[in-house]
């Protein structure tokens, strides 16, 4: 396709309303499938970071027990 000018481009023979709400929700759906399991796997690692953390806590405190 060929448009004569940018403002034609962009209207799309009366159509552009619809094609760049299409364009904007496929970008708004495709950046969700990217950052939801990012997000999801960072927060993973930050709880299992804590989990090992307490453990070594507890592990401590027991080991500190049983030596007395």
């Amino acid at each position: 396709m060929q448009f004569d000018s940018f403002s034609d481009f962009l209207t799309m023979g009366g159509h552009g309303v619809y094609v760049w709400t299409v364009y904007g929700i496929a970008l708004l759906v495709l950046s969700a499938l990217v950052i939801t399991p990012l997000r999801r796997d960072r927060r993973f690692f930050v709880e299992q970071s804590m989990l090992l953390r307490r453990d070594r806590t507890v592990d401590r405190k027991t080991t500190d027990i049983d030596s007395e």
